[in-house]
């Protein structure tokens, strides 16, 4: 059979490797035992990932493939799960996790990616099952994947006529929970268009450290790597490098602190502070400190930036990134933003609040499954707690600045409605005033992957008048 005919659609990563099928197996069997952590905790699939990638001495190759495969089989699991449902010889949903995940391995490289031959996506899988569960389960599941393969053009799945609901959750491989609000609130149009853009695998965007070069610098180092890249829209310090593996963090422009790894959308939001010279700026959920690196370049490195974050384990992210990037105008501290309280009022006190994060899915698809919908009402009221707090800790004129990354009404249009009611001393200062106009709506930063093609965020910016 030819191999093309095995997948639907394509991903050109691996295209021109002509010699694929000679990928050590333990890629594929750190993918599987990734899949089962990631099941059982309550751990960021990014961690996962890294923690495996320094355990274990992959070459750059086989780094990119299990990078695609960890995050194409959680990014596709819904999708993968209801194939998998109609073909398996009994009840799939009670398999063990390590079979299903097999399994979701190997068909994600059939369905998703060009020239993994039939053989290297199947066996893998399968030898793994048999040193794990025996030769019974290993030829069901070789059986099954094999049925699959040479079916795949035949598989009937929910029609939109019947349960639009169902048919874009499984198209998509989304939770029913996320479309039904989505359709909701975007309508039937934009929900696919945001299914379609929030599973797409995203770009690597480079934000320029202003305090130590500038874009041009930066933009001819690019080029001698021959790498596609593209200034952003939004933000012209801001540059994207199209292709999503290569590894930026290895190169001396990012190792000298020339270029720190931010998304557009955080960029805005930071610039939504507009950080001044001598400023005193409170960062009441920092950490890891990307926007905290903005204001401390902005500011020349002057003033005083306390950042911080709950948990103290997470400032030495903040410290390691100042230091890299050469900011010696950052404070960090760990408190809790619900009930911190300042002696000095700041200028700035920015609210990066804990989230949903359901702006972020492209670069998060764990968040996709990790996310419940009572999540989010817990979440909003626990961002109304921290605005509260933060009227303690700015001065008359100064601004809180309310960001989230994610999408939803609950947790910010509704969240700033509800603050200006209960905290009539401040008022909604236009984000008009600061970033470009199709940024904003209503007076907001609002954000959205289908439209912009960056994160969905949102951020407010509310002045203290008395």
């Amino acid at each position: 059979m030819d191999n093309n005919s095995l997948n639907s659609k394509g991903d050109n990563h691996f295209e021109n490797n002509k010699d694929i099928s000679n990928i050590i197996n333990g890629v594929r069997a750190t993918a599987i035992k990734i899949l089962n952590r990631f099941e059982r905790s309550d751990s960021y699939l990014e961690k996962l990932l890294d923690k495996a990638i320094k355990e274990n001495n992959f070459n750059e190759m086989d780094r990119a493939l299990l990078t695609e495969l960890v995050y194409g089989v959680i990014r596709w699991k819904a999708k993968l799960d209801y194939v998998l449902v109609g073909f398996y010889f009994g009840d799939y949903l009670k398999c063990l996790n390590v079979v299903k995940n097999a399994m979701r391995i190997a068909l994600y490289q059939i369905m998703f990616l060009d020239r993994i031959p039939l053989y290297a996506a199947v066996n893998e899988s399968v030898e793994y099952v048999k040193r794990i569960q025996g030769e019974k389960t290993a030829g069901i599941v070789n059986a099954v994947l094999r049925n699959i393969a040479r079916n795949i053009d035949n598989i009937r799945y929910p029609e939109r006529e019947e349960d639009l609901i169902y048919h874009l959750a499984v198209m998509y491989s989304y939770p029913r929970w996320i479309v039904k609000r989505w359709l909701d609130y975007f309508g039937e149009e934009n929900t696919e268009k945001m299914l379609f853009t929030s599973n797409r695998k995203p770009y690597i965007t480079l934000r320029v450290n202003t305090y130590k070069t500038n874009s041009e610098f930066v933009i001819n180092e690019l080029k001698k790597l021959n790498l596609p890249f593209f200034i952003s829209p939004y933000y012209p310090n801001s540059l994207v490098i199209r292709n999503p593996r290569f590894d930026i963090t290895s190169h001396p422009i990012y190792t000298q602190g020339l270029v720190t790894i931010q998304d557009t959308s955080a960029t805005l939001a930071s610039l939504l502070a507009n950080p001044q010279p001598n400023y005193l700026i409170y960062d009441m959920c920092a950490a890891p400190g990307g926007k905290t690196f903005v204001f401390a370049e902005l500011m020349q490195n002057s003033g005083k930036i306390v950042a911080i974050d709950k948990y103290h384990s997470k400032l030495r992210f903040i410290k390691e990134g100042a230091t890299r990037l050469g900011l010696a105008n950052i404070e960090t501290l760990s408190g809790d933003a619900m009930n911190l309280v300042f002696d000095t009022p700041a200028d700035v006190v920015f609210l990066d609040v804990p989230c949903s994060g359901l702006g972020t899915i492209s670069r998060n698809p764990d968040i996709k499954w990790k996310k419940e919908r009572e999540d989010i009402y817990k979440l909003a009221e626990i961002q109304k707690k921290i605005l509260a707090n933060a009227t303690k800790n700015v001065k008359i004129g100064g601004a809180i600045i309310y960001s989230t990354c994610t999408t939803e009404p609950e947790e910010n249009e509704q969240n700033i409605e509800w603050f200006l009611n209960e905290f009539p001393n401040f008022t909604l200062e236009p984000a008009e005033n600061y970033l470009p106009e199709k940024l904003c709506q209503n007076g907001f930063l609002k954000t959205l992957p289908f439209k912009h093609f960056i994160d969905g965020a949102f951020a407010a910016r509310l002045i203290r008048t008395e």
